[in-house]
Order: structure tokens, then C-alpha cells, then sequence
């Protein structure tokens, strides 16, 4: 007999801060690779963060060795395991060929097709309304990278492929969120995604230096703590809701790029930017006033 899953209360607004605060924390693990550089493998720079955040979640793993996971939970954990790994290859491998902003751009694109697969195969609602701020998202990041106007290089195709991979580990979280602890979902991604790249980073190991390996505890801290409260959004929140706040990750790698890397801001930036928190904005404004036209319980509901 199947055990009965629990789903949680959603919580829009909530959510929505979440996933803002996992913004900033996912731009700042960005910049921190990029300063890094390309000077260790791509697969090896991966497997040294993923490892160190396996590591920081061993005083916290006590519920993944009392969860009776199914045999169907455990082959979802392993298919998002081998997505995301070769997603963060080709991640870490973009963030040494293409600019931050290039890179967070493209990252874009993975909330879209997160959306369309939650609709897809999650079930979620797509109202016309959040379809149409979904798009207009969209085209706020098209605005930034202005397609036509630069060179396609293997950075952007890298990133591009990435971003598919990671929309797909994102679903399976999402999954995952509703029916274990956010603990399991984020330990289980750092133990799959370990071993998944470790044959890689073996392949063409290159010893790091101590500092190297301070930046990518670094790295491990914040991407950890991102993975953590990206998991309470999406218990928190539908996809429709979180996903869309992601593009707001430009706002920040913006400022980051002016104050840690002395870049330009131009004005296709701003206005895109312009478009992509207007139409988020209004996805978690709408969401909220709809959570609040819902009936009113009963005086003997359970107090949340």
C-alpha cells in the first residue's frame, strides 16, 4: 500500500520571497565562478562544489537515512542527478566562454520551459493572464540579448543546453518538494550530482590551490543555501508563480557587474529589464489577490 503524501498549503508571497532571496544567492555563486576563471576544469569545478556541499549537509542528513524512499522517488532523484550534472558542466564551461550577463540572460530561458512542463505534466494552471506575462518576460530578455545583433558562440550554445537540463532538474524538485523535506531534495542533489560528476572531473584532474578551494566552499555555502530555500518556494508556491521571479536575477547581475566587475550598463539592458519586472510583478500581484478571493475556511479548520 502506497503511504499517503502530504501536500503542503501553498503560500504565494511566500514563496515569491524565496525564490527572490535564491536569486540574489544563485548570482552570487555566478560571479564567484567567474572569478574563479577557467583555470580548473569545468567538470572537476562542479564536482569540487558539489562535493563540498555534500560535506556541509552531513550534520543535517539524519531525515535522509530515516526516508524510506520508493523505488519510482529514487530513479526521479537519479534522473535529476545525471540532468543536472552534465547541466553544471556545460554551465561552469559557459561561465568561462560567454560575459556574466550572457550567461544570466540565457539562464532565462530555463523558467520558460519550466513553466510550459509544469502545465505540461505537473497539471498547473496557465491562466491567459500569466501566459501573456510569462511572454512579455520573455521578451524582456530577447530586448538584452538582442538576437541577430552578436555572435553566437559555443558559450551560448553551452548555456543553452543547460538551461533545458536544469528546467528539467527543477521539475523533479518540484516534484520531489511536495512529497519529502526540502533536506532530502537538496542532500539527494548533492550525492547524485557528486557522483555523477566525479568520473569527469578524475578524467582531467588539475590540483587546486588553497584558494581556489576557499572560493568554491564559498560556492558551496551559497548554491547549498540557494537549493534550500528554492525547495521551500516550490512547497511554498505553484511553478507559475516562482519560476517567473527568477528572471529578476538580471536586477542583481547587473549591479554585481558595475560594482565587482566595473561593467557597462546599456540601455537595451535597463528597458529589458524594465519589461522583465513589470510582468513578474504582476504574475505574483495577481496570484496573491486570487489566493485572497478563496473561501474562507471554517472556524474548526486547523490553524496554519
Amino acid at each position: 500500500m502506497e503511504p499517503e503524501i502530504h501536500i503542503p498549503p501553498q503560500r504565494p508571497l511566500m514563496g515569491a520571497i524565496l525564490m527572490l532571496v535564491t536569486g540574489v544567492l544563485f548570482v552570487g555563486v555566478t560571479a564567484i565562478v567567474k572569478h574563479i576563471g577557467s583555470d580548473l576544469p569545468p567538470a572537476q569545478t562542479g564536482f569540487l562544489r558539489y562535493l563540498m556541499g555534500t560535506i556541509i549537509l552531513i550534520p543535517m542528513m539524519r531525515p535522509l537515512f530515516n526516508a524510506r524512499l520508493q523505488k519510482r522517488q529514487l530513479g526521479l532523484f537519479g534522473c535529476r542527478g545525471v540532468a543536472h550534472s552534465i547541466g553544471v558542466v556545460l554551465w561552469f564551461f559557459a561561465m568561462t566562454k560567454i560575459p556574466i550577463a550572457d550567461v544570466t540572460a540565457l539562464n532565462y530561458t530555463s523558467p520558460v520551459y519550466v513553466t510550459i512542463g509544469a502545465a505540461l505534466f505537473l497539471g498547473e494552471r496557465l491562466a491567459f493572464r500569466r501566459i501573456m506575462a510569462i511572454l512579455f518576460a520573455l521578451l524582456g530578455a530577447l530586448i538584452i540579448l538582442r538576437p541577430g545583433f552578436r555572435e553566437i558562440s559555443i558559450g551560448h550554445i553551452a548555456m543553452l543546453i543547460a538551461a533545458v537540463l536544469f528546467a528539467g532538474s527543477y521539475l523533479i524538485a518540484k516534484m520531489m518538494a511536495d512529497e519529502t523535506s526540502p533536506i532530502i531534495v537538496v542532500a539527494m542533489l548533492s550525492i547524485t550530482v557528486t557522483i555523477g560528476l566525479a568520473p569527469f572531473a578524475i578524467a582531467q584532474w588539475v590540483a587546486p590551490t588553497l584558494t581556489q578551494l576557499f572560493w568554491l566552499l564559498m560556492v558551496a555555502l551559497i548554491a547549498t543555501l540557494g537549493h534550500y530555500l528554492m525547495t521551500l518556494a516550490f512547497r511554498a508556491a505553484p511553478l507559475t508563480v516562482t519560476q517567473p521571479l527568477t528572471f529578476l536575477q538580471l536586477i542583481w547581475a547587473a549591479i554585481l557587474g558595475v560594482v565587482q566587475f566595473g561593467e557597462q550598463i546599456d540601455g537595451w539592458v535597463v528597458l529589458g529589464g524594465l519589461v522583465t519586472m513589470t510582468s513578474v510583478s504582476f504574475i505574483t500581484w495577481r496570484e496573491v489577490v486570487m489566493k485572497s478571493r478563496a473561501l474562507t475556511p471554517p472556524s474548526v479548520a486547523t490553524k496554519l
